[in-house]
């Protein structure tokens, strides 16, 4: 079933092994439908709502539960994507589980309140890798949609972003 959430239809629910981090402005919906096509069990505004409230640890548990049996994770990048905690826990964990990890810039969809957003800061380059003291950034592919076709341009490259990043992932 295709909830509401704030009035906004939430994303449809679909087959696949990737998770959408969606770090957007929730409030307004913004950027729900993004990948409607292609990610499974995206998280529900309300659902994240109620998980918040129990406080540190059912976050971890919640984010740990819906990146189980994924193989990649999809960051949408917003302009404060790389300032948030949880995201940043969800990349780091992503990353030691051996998961694909990409992002996608978001700052070309439309905020159907305030109209397009500023892009955000590559929420990877605050990660180094131990082993070669490299940056995640210098790895992990972040994606900056056509901005005249932002969502056709991640609905047509999306499958194919994924299985990339799970390949790096794979030889890294």
């Amino acid at each position: 079933m295709n909830k509401k959430q704030n009035g906004a239809a939430a994303p449809k629910r679909y087959e696949s092994p990737a998770l959408a981090i969606l770090d957007v402005n929730l409030e307004n919906g913004y950027a729900s439908g993004v990948d409607k096509n292609a990610v499974n069990d995206m998280p529900y505004w309300d659902e994240w709502e109620e998980v918040k409230r129990k406080g540190d640890d059912n976050i971890k548990k919640w984010i740990n539960d819906n990146m189980n049996y994924r193989s990649c994770v999809i960051v949408m990048v917003g302009e404060e994507t790389a300032n948030r905690k949880w995201v940043k826990y969800e990349i780091e964990k992503a990353w030691n589980d051996g998961k694909g990890v990409l992002g996608i810039y978001i700052h070309n969809l439309k905020d159907p309140v305030t109209g397009k957003c500023s892009q955000g800061k590559n929420p990877f380059s605050s990660f180094t890798i131990k082993k070669d003291n490299k940056s995640l950034a210098d790895i992990v592919k972040c994606y900056n949609p056509n901005p005249n076709d932002a969502y056709n341009d991640i609905k047509d490259n999306l499958e194919k972003w994924v299985e990339e990043a799970i390949k790096i992932r794979n030889n890294y």
